[in-house]
């Protein structure tokens, strides 16, 4: 008997810490601050066994009132009992944007000289490489050299060659934070002075055009940051602009080989000029028109699972609604990129692509009525699932740029 007793008391307190570990795990899944609309109850559809307590309301008012408010603190609960995680709220008017699901053009210059490839030297003493004895890696973003800015090649092979054969300070970012390292070029073969390092300054691509604020005057596209196809490192910008694209082809994606959209730029006209290049995407301000449909945008915790549509362009009928499923929502992942994982399930979108392609990302995803999110990326060994940013994540990236 006293033994069964022990069990029972071991299997109680088993299952009480695992219920503790499931309730810590769901608090660490819950964001800290939520976005609502005036007079709406705090509800989370990716999560309906959650509720919200009435809200308590914030201590002091702003001084100016807005359309944004702090609308003070709520507890939700497990199945409307267990205290799982009390969080901020913040009251703000419905947005409304233009879903545009166009392709476009990026032309980017960066903010610097982006390490891209090095290059050995031969000189009298042999085989020499400046650039690596001087700790310089692939990805390096250079952006001063012997006391000058550096903001493109030419700038950097100036200095360099002013330089000389004497060592210079070279100042680069890495991974974001500015570092500094001596290096000394040599004399190549051909009487140069040399570092030994490839370079570049402008990168250009295509991708597609999420959404239009006509009433700041805003774009945002991508979900993702435009990165170095060499190094991965995402482009420092200096100067941008984005421009109409035509889609001339699509190949489609297979299981260990994405797919991708081809085009081409289309005339001289500029649709908008980036602002900022940020890994939740490409922003900017508008300076030419776009055409698209007006949808809300959905709060994060709006998003659910289950059946949605993508409007992307995969040929030259333009932009087009497809089926797929929302399989996942991650409120708070931690990265932004992946908040929803997404399986295309559309059989003309598969049979046109395969799924989702390179040149899709940022292709806006509607659910309910609203605008949800965007495409980022495609599973490499699935091309029929990808992930997804929330749309509201865009918005108020695209807010700051103004």
């Amino acid at each position: 008997m006293r033994k069964l007793c022990r069990r029972m008391a071991a299997a109680a307190l088993g299952l009480l810490l695992l219920g503790a570990a499931g309730l810590y795990l769901l608090n660490r899944a819950l964001p800290d601050t939520f976005t609502i609309q005036p007079n709406q109850q705090l509800s989370i559809a990716s999560m309906p066994w959650l509720t919200a307590d009435s809200p308590r309301q914030a201590t002091e008012a702003p001084v100016n009132a807005s359309a944004r408010d702090t609308g003070g603190s709520q507890t939700l609960r497990l199945f409307g009992l267990i205290p799982v995680k009390t969080v901020q709220t913040v009251t703000e008017a419905q947005r409304y944007v233009t879903v545009c699901g166009t392709p476009f053009g990026v032309k980017m210059f960066s903010n610097g000289a982006l390490v891209v490839a090095f290059s050995d030297l031969y000189t009298d003493l042999g085989s020499e490489n400046p650039a690596k004895e001087a700790g310089l890696r692939l990805g390096d973003l250079i952006v001063s050299a012997g006391g000058h800015t550096v903001r493109n090649n030419e700038e950097l092979s100036s200095a360099i060659a002013t330089a000389g054969g004497n060592a210079m300070e070279v100042v680069y970012l890495r991974d974001g934070n500015r570092c500094t390292c001596t290096l000394t070029p040599v004399q190549d073969q051909d009487g140069s002075y040399k570092a030994g390092v490839w370079v570049r300054d402008s990168s250009a691509g295509i991708g597609t055009l999420t959404f239009a604020d006509t009433e700041n005057g805003t774009f945002a596209g991508l979900g993702h940051a435009i990165s170095d196809t060499d190094t991965g490192a995402s482009i420092s910008l200096l100067s941008g602009e984005i421009v109409p694209v035509t889609i001339t082809d699509c190949i489609a994606g297979t299981a260990g080989a994405p797919g991708e959209l081809r085009g081409e730029f289309s005339g001289d006209e500029v649709l908008g000029t980036v602002l900022a290049n940020q890994d939740t995407g490409v922003y900017g301000r508008l300076s030419g028109q776009v055409s698209g449909t007006e949808y809300p945008v959905a709060n994060m915790q709006e998003v659910r699972t289950g059946a949605a549509q993508i409007l992307t362009t995969v040929d030259g009928a333009g932009p087009k609604l497809y089926d797929v499923r929302i399989e996942s929502v991650n409120l708070n992942a931690s990265d932004p990129n992946r908040n929803m994982l997404i399986r295309v399930t559309d059989r003309d979108l598969l049979q046109k692509t395969g799924g989702i392609v390179q040149g899709m990302s940022g292709s806006p995803l509607i659910q309910d009525g609203m605008l949800v999110g965007a495409v980022t990326h495609v599973l490499v060994n699935d091309s029929a699932r990808g992930y997804a940013i929330f749309a509201q994540t865009m918005l108020q990236a695209a807010d700051r740029v103004v």
